[in-house]
């Protein structure tokens, strides 16, 4: 376990990370200073961590933030590396690294990660079940909702930490190494914060950097991002893929689900016997199979689970059915076009999209064909109204609307909706400029959705 007593640490960003590890290394007799750019009327934890003696500073970056006497920064992962107080830390060759580091300094359990661009949660969740119904004690922890260095400290040996990992946290690791890592898949998101693709690839690729032969990576054979990451991983490498057999690992083929390893070949169980649906998660499936197989999970336990597991809050969730026979779904957690895509192609017949919110620079073209196949009608909002709004006017929607907000959008629905029609929330886009998360604005959309 690292040694963080005496330790000069200044830690970037209030919110629920920093604050988590503020406390914790304060605790671990580490010298803790917090800074945060949000006025002090806004910093809410400043007096929590004021009380345990910790120096709070809000408003601004002062200029002696950083100084050579500084041994560590830890930043919340959102917060981008061109900002002053980092740029000085790298002039200074002082360690800038995010909780997820810090956590595995501090953990004696062993560590799965999982990245990708989409399927995180559903993944993340599904492997914790499995594991748990298998008795190895997991910790769920992670962006699924959980600080990590918080489950870290308390983790035991003979446990295990599921963590869902983002390109931000990834990027601020350094020895970083999980027993099982996880590559999903890798599509064009957050490139307001990575700029280019390199280095978001680079940032997912973390994942597998200080892995040994004695680990574990998993990719998706379907994904050619992924597939050109394997000769740089040292690990053992398992694949999953809906498309094809592969060497090791699992695949689907004629609607059954098969495990394959030192050329044994074991059916799991039939693709049209899982909870979950689409296309989307049949991935997800295969990659918690792989995972949860590799860290000794038996076959009747992933079975039993596979059958039952229904999905996870915000991620195609089922809400309600009106008794005018309109069905809502919560894809709150939708944060990109990718994966607004693929919720879309989830239904059968054309939906009303509500969609909108951040503006990171995206041009939407890639959803003309998808909003030209599966919307029936479109409800905005957010700052990329007006662009996804040009984008649905050139896939020949003719039922455009713009709102003020999710309520709007769901009393909208309501009334242009006829009986068998599907409302899906799927904005496309992050949550930041009208919510705290999308965790929030799918609580809102389940709220007013339950007010209809």
């Amino acid at each position: 376990m690292m040694d963080y007593k005496n330790k000069q640490i200044v830690v970037l960003g209030l919110a629920k990370s920093g604050t988590t590890v503020a406390k914790l290394l304060h605790k671990l007799g580490a010298k803790i200073v917090v800074n945060d750019v949000k006025p002090e009327d806004q910093c809410k934890e400043k007096r929590e961590l004021e009380s345990l003696g910790i120096k709070v500073i809000c408003g601004s970056h002062p200029d002696d933030l950083i100084t050579s006497e500084t041994d560590l920064v830890i930043k919340n992962p959102g917060i981008p590396y061109h900002i002053p107080p980092i740029q000085q830390a790298l002039s200074l060759r002082i360690p800038v690294i995010t909780e997820v580091e810090v956590a595995y300094q501090l953990a004696k359990a062993p560590f799965i990660g999982i990245t990708g661009s989409n399927g995180k949660t559903t993944t993340t969740a599904l492997i914790g079940e499995i594991l748990k119904h298998a008795h190895f004690r997991p910790i769920v922890a992670g962006n699924i909702g959980t600080v990590v260095c918080e489950q870290a400290i308390l983790a035991e040996e003979n446990q295990v930490l599921v963590t869902e990992l983002s390109s931000f946290q990834l990027k601020g690791t350094e020895q970083f190494r999980p027993k099982i890592g996880l590559l999903l898949n890798i599509y064009q998101a957050h490139l307001d914060y990575h700029q280019t693709m390199e280095d978001y690839i680079a940032a997912k690729a973390r994942m597998f950097f200080n892995q040994t032969p004695d680990d574990f990576a998993v990719l998706n054979a379907d994904c050619e991002e992924c597939v050109k990451l394997i000769p740089s991983i040292k690990s053992q490498v398992y694949l999953f893929s809906t498309k094809h057999e592969v060497v090791r690992g699992a695949y689907a083929h004629k609607g059954m689900i098969y495990w394959k390893d030192q050329g044994m070949i074991e059916p799991v169980l039939s693709v049209h016997e899982l909870s979950l649906k689409g296309v989307h998660n049949l991935e997800n499936v295969l990659a918690a199979l792989t995972a949860s197989r590799l860290f000794g999970a038996d076959f009747k336990t992933i079975r039993e689970v596979l059958k039952d597991f229904k999905g996870v809050e915000h991620r195609l969730e089922y809400v309600r059915t009106t008794p005018n026979h309109v069905s809502y779904y919560n894809d709150s957690k939708a944060t990109n076009p990718t994966a607004t895509i693929t919720a879309l192609k989830s239904f059968p017949q054309k939906v009303i999209l509500i969609a909108g919110g951040l503006d990171r620079g995206i041009d939407f073209q890639e959803l003309i064909e998808p909003f030209r196949q599966h919307v029936k009608q479109l409800i905005l909002f957010g700052q990329t109204a007006e662009k996804l709004a040009k984008i649905a006017q050139i896939a020949g929607l003719d039922q455009i609307y713009t709102v003020d907000n999710v309520d709007s959008a769901v009393k909208l629905a309501d009334r242009i909706a006829v009986s068998g029609d599907v409302v899906l929330l799927s904005p496309a886009c992050a949550s930041w400029d009208m919510f705290s998360s999308f965790e929030e604005r799918g609580r809102m959309f389940k709220e007013a959705v339950h007010k209809i």
